[in-house]
């Protein structure tokens, strides 16, 4: 039995490969390029193109769960829901799909998890919904510019706090329940261990990395703008990244999440100290 990696070569995705690795458990990488880095094995696959839908079956017929990471595009439901029917027809059962922690709550209920969460009920799927709050590892993608150049974090986010949670502790959710004898069948909520504001993050950088870093706090125009241009989304995916989520993050959501039944949540062991700490060359100068 096989587990498939979607997004095998993102941030989570070969987290999780390694992780299965060491568990010496089967599973296989798709991507873009049908290339993962060695030793994992990788085969063709893009949301965008239906024809490498085939692909994976195709190079490993004893699938039987997928870790599943949709496109970041306006009809994103409508691109994975054919990739799941194909895959249930092959016989793959589980779904473990990485969605957020508002994901299910946004745009009126048609937020494409919610709709793709919806399909997996109504064809009998087996499902995991994880549900992360803000990935730690922005810091070292979104944000590795801005601290290494120009000294500062930014965000619409004002005063909130958020539990950021390391890609890692995400890894490790979804390992948990793709090996799981039984079906989770759960939607939990991934967090990290500790509550803090981007002003409180830029001083934990500033003490560890020796110099000040501070939080920029941006107009809606420029928060717009760098989704866009960072993202290479749509304009209004971006207005909705920062509409929704940072203003909501401002208005304390995350909070929320974050004091959410312990039966609902799994809490990440990484805190953004120790994840400085592991990563500081990405930050100096």
């Amino acid at each position: 039995m096989t587990i498939l990696i979607t997004g095998g070569t993102g941030k989570s995705g070969l987290k999780l490969a390694k992780l299965l690795q060491d568990a010496n458990y089967p599973f296989l990488i798709a991507s873009r390029a049908g290339a993962a880095p060695a030793p994992f094995k990788a085969v063709r696959f893009d949301w965008l193109d239906a024809t490498t839908f085939e692909n994976p079956f195709t190079a490993d017929p004893s699938i039987d769960r997928i870790y599943l990471i949709g496109p970041t595009v306006d009809d994103m439901f409508d691109r994975v829901k054919p990739f799941i029917d194909l895959a249930f027809s092959k016989g793959v059962r589980r779904f473990v799909l990485l969605s957020g922690a508002l994901a299910l709550t946004l745009a009126g209920g048609n937020h494409p998890h919610k709709l793709i969460y919806q399909h997996l009920l109504s064809i009998g799927a087996e499902y995991s919904i994880l549900r992360p709050t803000w990935f730690m590892d922005n810091f070292s993608t979104v944000f590795s510019h801005s601290i290494k150049n120009e000294d500062h974090v930014f965000s619409l986010a004002e005063d909130g706090r958020i539990p950021f949670v390391a890609t890692q502790d995400i890894a490790q959710a979804a390992f948990d329940v793709l090996v799981a004898e039984n079906a989770p069948n759960n939607m939990p909520y991934l967090v990290g261990p500790e509550l803090l504001s981007y002003d409180e993050a830029a001083e934990v950088f500033t003490e560890v990395l020796g110099r000040k870093i501070i939080h920029k706090r941006n107009t809606r125009e420029e928060q717009i703008q760098f989704y866009q241009q960072r993202l290479g989304g749509t304009k209004a995916y971006a207005e909705m990244l920062s509409d929704l989520e940072d203003k909501l993050v401002a208005q304390g959501s995350e909070v929320v999440v974050f004091n959410t039944d312990p039966s609902e949540k799994v809490v990440g062991q990484v805190k953004l100290r120790d994840y400085i700490i592991a990563n500081k060359e990405t930050f100096n100068h």
